[in-house]
């Protein structure tokens, strides 16, 4: 697919070469929608994706990371994890304070047991949380998180976070249970605790939209 510079340098009688290009990619996106729009669930989020990297390319990010948020809320209905994933990874790129998909992104973290990542997507989820003033959510967010993760590593870095957030007696629950046996929540079973996480990012998604 030629570049947008590619297709401001052509030139054609009649028609202005960026508004031709800006034909082009739209009408691109505008076949993409109604790919999804008549595909079956497991195939609607792959178009949307693909809309989002147009929009992207042609430099409409407000309307690339629609599609990107539409893409990832058909591939977690789907329970598609790591479709998922890798669409909340290009939202961080274009947008590295976007609260909900870091929210999101963690809890797949969490499903996929991608550890070293989900610690890294918590830290960068409560700094956005204190930007964005959603601090209580937050907190609310990643408590829920200690409560099923068994690995002491996690429960550091949430206790961590909570103090970050200012809700410190949360934190000292947390730090008892990474001293202790867990949360008695904990789930161990790694099934088990990648399905509660994949339906527990659906819920996030659908609460901070």
């Amino acid at each position: 697919m030629p570049s947008l510079s590619d297709w401001f340098r052509k030139k054609s009688s009649g028609t202005e070469p960026s508004a031709r290009a800006q034909g082009d990619w739209r009408g691109e996106v505008e076949a993409l929608e109604k790919e999804a729009a008549r595909a079956s669930l497991p195939f609607r989020g792959t178009p949307l994706n693909r809309a989002g990297d147009l929009c992207l390319r042609a430099g409409d990010r407000d309307k690339a990371l629609s599609y990107y948020g539409r893409a990832i809320d058909a591939f977690l209905e789907d329970g598609q994890r790591e479709a998922a994933r890798g669409v909340a990874n290009k939202i961080i790129r274009v947008h590295p304070q976007a609260i909900r998909t870091l929210c999101t992104l963690t809890w797949l973290d969490l499903a996929a047991r991608h550890m070293a990542t989900a610690l890294l997507h918590v830290r960068d989820y409560v700094e956005a949380a204190k930007k964005g003033g959603q601090e209580y959510l937050t907190a609310d967010q990643i408590f829920s998180m200690a409560e099923v993760m068994p690995q002491d590593e996690f429960l550091a870095a949430a206790a961590d976070a909570l103090d970050s957030l200012g809700f410190t007696e949360r934190a000292v629950q947390v730090r008892e249970w990474a001293g202790g046996e867990g949360s008695p929540h904990r789930i161990t079973d790694p099934e088990e605790l990648a399905t509660f996480c994949l339906h527990a990012a659906v819920g996030a998604n659908l609460r901070n939209g």
